[in-house]
């Protein structure tokens, strides 16, 4: 598969062809093309289904890729956003003519009805829970309890979604293809720790400090018992300064937070290791390499910073 063969079968929903705007989108998106593209991709492999049948799959995940990144970079603000381009009003409208596209992809694929039904359920579930995730972060909830429920369900309902589709369009029973769903809801979660933690460590401050996001690591440092607690709460007020910034990251590693984020990653990473040995797979190895590849960015950070690297995680990479 691709991405040529994506991008025909987005240019093949009449509506984005005859939208100029969104063509050119899609076009400008298609020359930084995310992984996360090719999880149906990867999942139909895993079920032993031609993977030639998951290329709809597969465009339809990088349309509601690109719908959920639109949004979030407005709720961000973030400098390289598209409302910072065509402005906020045009954008809301192509993320939501994203969105929409992504089902009307399955309208054009000759499929039974059964499973037309079944992919437009899992898009759907995608879409509102996203929304939802993105709704709670906006309201600057606060406490652990909060950052929790926030970080399972930003990104846990488009890898759950984007693997479970993979599996229907490989032939995969209900069963299976759920379980390929969990995992990818696992695999979300740890993506959206690992960001969180990486995001933490930028330069100059990501929108996570800027905005006082509780993010995982943030919430650690601001609410943990440590020496340095009132001191990162004072950093926190400057972080726009760059040495207030290397300062408060500083505090990051030697209160624990990194430490924190990593047992965390650890557990999921035990937790999706033990999933998959228990999914009945034709060809388990995509997602082994799946769960590997959330790995070593977190492995180089820990090694980079002095943490502890839990032994999960090297326990992984080695699969």
């Amino acid at each position: 598969m691709t991405i040529e063969s994506i991008k025909a079968h987005v240019l093949a929903v009449p509506e984005v062809a005859a939208w100029p705007q969104m063509a050119d989108f899609f076009e400008r998106a298609e020359k930084k093309p995310r992984p996360d593209w090719h999880l149906p991709v990867l999942a139909c492999q895993a079920v032993g289904g031609d993977v030639t049948l998951a290329t709809p799959g597969a465009a339809a995940a990088a349309c509601m890729y690109i719908s959920i990144i639109l949004v979030d970079d407005m709720l961000d603000e973030d400098p390289r956003g598209e409302h910072l381009r065509s402005g906020h009003g045009p954008t809301a409208n192509l993320a939501l003519a994203f969105q929409a596209a992504a089902f009307r992809i399955f309208e054009h694929t000759t499929i039974s009805t059964g499973l037309r039904a079944a992919i437009t359920a899992s898009l759907a579930r995608l879409a509102l829970g996203t929304a939802l995730g993105q709704h709670w972060d906006t309201q600057s909830l606060a406490g652990e309890e909060n950052c929790w429920k926030v970080l399972r369900a930003k990104s846990a309902p488009f890898f759950g979604a984007a693997i479970h589709i993979g599996a229907l369009l490989g032939g995969a029973e209900a069963e299976v293809a759920n379980g390929l769903r969990d995992f990818g809801g696992l695999i979300g979660e740890i993506i959206q720790i690992r960001d969180d933690l990486l995001d933490a460590f930028q330069t100059p401050a990501s929108p996570d400090w800027v905005q006082g996001h509780d993010t995982l690591p943030i919430l650690y440092a601001r609410t943990a018992d440590h020496p340095d607690r009132t001191r990162f709460m004072d950093l926190l007020q400057q972080i726009d300064d760059p040495q207030a910034l290397r300062e408060a990251q500083g505090i990051l590693i030697n209160c624990g937070a990194v430490s924190y984020c990593a047992y965390h990653l650890a557990k999921r990473h035990q937790y999706a290791r033990g999933l998959l040995d228990s999914i009945p797979l034709a060809d388990p190895a995509p997602m082994w390499d799946l769960l590997a590849r959330q790995t070593l960015p977190l492995v180089k950070l820990l090694q980079t910073s002095g943490s502890e690297i839990p032994p999960e995680l090297l326990l992984n990479m080695q699969k």
